[in-house]
């Protein structure tokens, strides 16, 4: 199946944006790429921390530590 692309229009500060372009330009790219290229790592960042958190929760649910009950008084704690 073929990718469906969209357009979106960006609003950015014009020194940004010429910087950008200055960055694209050294690295013999565009802007745009860059743009696809920030979004691509958000997204796969964002999609590792999720799976990192579905692999941790069931630990943190059947965690095998007891911290007990008492609730240590500040003059217990300094001693």
């Amino acid at each position: 199946m073929a990718r469906k692309r969209l357009n979106v229009t960006l609003v950015v500060d014009a020194d940004l944006l010429r910087e950008a372009r200055a960055v694209a330009a050294r690295r013999q790219t565009s802007v745009n790429e860059m743009v696809r290229q920030f979004l691509r790592g958000m997204v796969s960042e964002e999609s590792r921390r999720r799976a990192a958190w579905e692999r941790i929760q069931p630990l943190l649910e059947r965690c095998p530590v007891h911290l007990g009950t008492r609730r240590l008084s500040r003059d217990d704690l300094h001693e």
